[in-house]
């Protein structure tokens, strides 16, 4: 159901506020460029930041944009089970295409934890369920073997992995027949030749119809123009982490005239000395 490469939005303010018309258009380019797919509300999205009520409206304009042109998917995952359980419920009443869950944050549950957390979510929603394990910001990981028991749950249907980690495709469809998403663009080409397919991406925020077509060319097997295409976007990938996410990205959206580079707090602007790194690799990147 979920496949190709899906675009982890930003969510664009201004004066403190969501930018919705900004917003509106970023989706809009996204569909025009290609995009297989939107997430609102993920790690790229702010959606620690966000009010409830903000993440709905949020949640609502990319879903209203959209049209149904593409799938929409909403990060409805918090700390906690039950405020994960009204978010998802929430989002699904929206009409969202699925929900993108991440691992408990801060609480480090354990693999029967997670079990527990992620059934109780899927048994409350109707929609499908994307799983989202990224240990750098959770500070715990999902084993495959955690993976495989929870692919049983007839709504759990797919994994966002961003372990850093190639050879953990294997190992999960060693044990069991889930959808797997990169969560790391680096690593896109990669998981996608190892039978992951698709990503949900960072860097498609300012580059959809290459990474659309990075994803399209791997898994039609089509390796050496994948392979240029991946090294021509390597340099783009790595400067869209030359700090925090979504600090490089927000700032590059905002060089292209899409968006103010705003953003909220724990979070700043990118700092001063790196902005003609960012701005050099997007001039040679033909993306400014």
């Amino acid at each position: 159901m979920f496949s190709g490469a899906i675009t982890a939005l930003v969510t664009p303010f201004s004066n403190g506020a969501v930018d919705e018309d900004s917003l509106a258009g970023l989706v809009n380019w996204q569909i025009e460029k290609g995009i297989d797919g939107l997430l609102a509300c993920g790690c790229t999205g702010e959606a620690a930041t966000l009010t409830t009520k903000e993440q709905l409206l949020v949640i609502e304009k990319v879903m209203k944009t959209a049209g149904g042109r593409v799938p929409v998917i909403a990060g409805t995952g918090t700390n906690g089970t039950a405020s994960s359980i009204e978010l998802s419920l929430e989002a699904q009443a929206l009409g969202v295409d699925g929900v993108l869950l991440i691992t408990p944050y801060y609480n480090k549950p354990t693999p029967r934890g997670q079990i527990e957390h992620y059934t109780k979510v899927a048994d409350a929603v109707d929609c499908p369920v994307i799983l989202y394990n990224v240990p750098g910001r959770t500070g715990t990981n999902i084993l495959p073997r955690t993976i495989a028991v929870l692919s049983r749950h007839p709504r759990i249907v797919a994994i966002k992995d961003a372990a850093g980690s190639a050879e953990r495709v294997t190992a999960i469809k060693a044990l069991c027949d889930i959808t797997i998403l990169s969560g790391d663009d680096p690593l896109t080409m990669a998981q996608v030749a190892l039978g992951g397919s698709g990503v949900i991406s960072v860097v498609s925020n300012i580059a959809p119809a290459e990474m659309s077509d990075l994803v399209s060319l791997t898994a039609a097997g089509k390796l050496d123009p994948a392979r240029a295409l991946q090294a021509r976007l390597y340099p783009v990938i790595k400067a869209m982490f030359l700090e925090t996410n979504p600090i490089p990205v927000k700032k590059a959206l905002s060089m292209m005239g899409m968006i103010s580079d705003e953003l909220r707090l724990p979070l700043v602007s990118m700092t001063e000395e790196l902005v003609p790194e960012l701005k050099r690799v997007l001039e040679e990147a033909g993306i400014i």
